[in-house]
């Protein structure tokens, strides 16, 4: 009887809930308005009902400008709506990033259709768009991709939606292509470009010898790879958005599913972003051979002086993104260059000395993360002026800079190392108030005893 009754009655108050209390929209929506208007309803409030709807489809498409807005400022990936191949370049770079990121041989992007307008694939569901390795003349003139009938490992890991890692290719379906030197590969990983159902493409990775990849990379790699696969989703939705918001005679219910499409499209950007200041974090570690997360320890201890210092939310958000973020330059060094424990050559010395200045170019290209750059790039400077890059001195020196050089500091010293054991934490804070008002701003220095002691 229950069973009844809620598929009886509750029609129209399941439509109440649907329509925020507007059962009238719904039931326009269900074509029943010329009955009503004809038989129940006078002109004057006909007309009073389509003002209200008129008023309704615009504060949905102002609420919709909003959205597109905030979507705007937040842009992370712009890789969408390229007119010519010149432009689908970006990709090589990406593809070249990705293997000093992840300490691989070879990268190559493939896209759907849907993505690779303006080249010519002919019947290839996948085409390339990218690669890191070079090529002696076009690219694109190649149409490499993928037919979906190809029998191939790529083609098994887009359909599944699943990364994909082998060892050894000789065991596997896998047709090398000359062009992109594949004969030489042995090992390779595959990961699907998607969120969700929403799938974009994939990302191969590959080497000329047998070696798995480490995990932390491939993690890396399935985040940036979800960062891809969202903002390309978001920002065909934002095309669609834009069209309806042009239109008129759009009904009410299309504005109202756009604009919940766009803020969970919006909503899982904001969390595929953080996800990928993790990873990438953590990604640092590896390379750096730190046996503990340094990278995470350094954040939250980071987030602790803020809070210690009395902080804004904001400006501490920032400061533990910095802390996170403030060794970026080490995941595009060979992971060799930390585990060498004899002496380093100059080359290598220089390499290691600039990597702050690498990673601050790295995130300059990511939009979301541009406020925590002068954090980064100050954090080695001295409160004396004799640190680097600019020599800055005192106050000069961003808050931030300071906040994180105390809590690198103070991490990495009590931390294990490939070349040495950890100091306790009084030698730590011995180092510490020694050479506060030389290295380090004392009223970190300060708060950093206040937090530990």
């Amino acid at each position: 009887m229950a069973d009844k009754e809620e598929m009886g009655a509750s029609l129209f108050s399941k439509t109440v809930d649907i329509m925020e209390n507007d059962p009238l929209a719904e039931i326009f929506a269900l074509n029943m308005g010329d009955f009503v208007s004809e038989y129940l309803i006078s002109k004057e409030l006909a007309d009073k009902i389509g003002q209200s709807a008129k008023n309704k489809t615009e504060k949905l498409k102002s609420q919709l400008k909003e959205l597109i807005s905030i979507y705007s400022l937040d842009n992370t990936l712009c890789v969408l709506g390229f007119d010519s191949q010149d432009e689908y370049v970006v990709y090589n770079s990406i593809a070249k990033t990705l293997t000093q990121i992840l300490d691989v041989d070879a990268c190559h992007i493939y896209l759907t259709k849907e993505f690779t307008k303006g080249l010519p694939f002919d019947n290839k569901f996948l085409g390339l768009v990218g690669s890191s390795v070079d090529f002696d003349e076009d690219i694109y003139s190649k149409k490499l991709g993928y037919s979906e009938n190809d029998k191939s490992i790529v083609v098994e890991a887009f359909n599944a939606l699943e990364s994909v890692q082998v060892k050894d290719v000789s065991k596997i379906d896998y047709i090398p292509k000359y062009e992109l030197k594949e004969y030489d590969v042995k090992s390779l990983a595959v990961v699907p470009m998607h969120n969700n159902a929403y799938v974009v493409g994939v990302i191969v990775i590959e080497n000329y010898k047998e070696k798995m990849i480490k995990r932390a990379y491939i993690e890396l790699l399935e985040t940036i790879a979800r960062l891809f696969g969202t903002s390309m989703h978001l920002q065909k939705s934002v095309e669609h958005a834009e069209k309806l918001i042009s239109e008129d005679g759009i009904y009410p219910e299309e504005l109202q599913q756009m604009r919940a499409e766009l803020t969970a499209l919006i909503g899982d950007l904001g969390t595929h972003q953080q996800a990928f200041v993790e990873k990438l974090a953590k990604a640092v570690d590896e390379k750096g051979q730190y046996k503990v997360s340094h990278s995470q320890n350094t954040a939250e201890l980071s987030k602790k002086l803020c809070k210690q210092l009395q902080l804004n939310e904001k400006t501490t958000d920032l400061v533990y993104y910095a802390g996170l973020l403030q060794n970026i330059g080490k995941i595009t060094l060979p992971e060799a260059l930390f585990t060498n424990k004899g002496k380093l050559s100059k080359d290598e010395w220089e390499r290691l000395q600039n990597h702050p200045n690498v990673g601050v170019n790295l995130l300059m290209n990511i939009n979301f993360l541009s406020e925590v750059i002068p954090y980064i790039h100050y954090h080695k400077e001295r409160w004396d002026g004799g640190g680097e890059p600019e020599g800055l001195k005192g106050n000069s020196i961003p808050f931030g800079s300071r906040i994180i050089a105390v809590a690198d500091a103070y991490t990495a010293m009590t931390s294990d190392r490939s070349y040495r054991k950890a100091l306790s934490k009084d030698d730590a804070l011995d180092i510490m108030k020694e050479e506060s008002g030389i290295k380090w701003d004392p009223a970190v220095v300060e708060a950093l005893f206040k937090i530990v002691k």
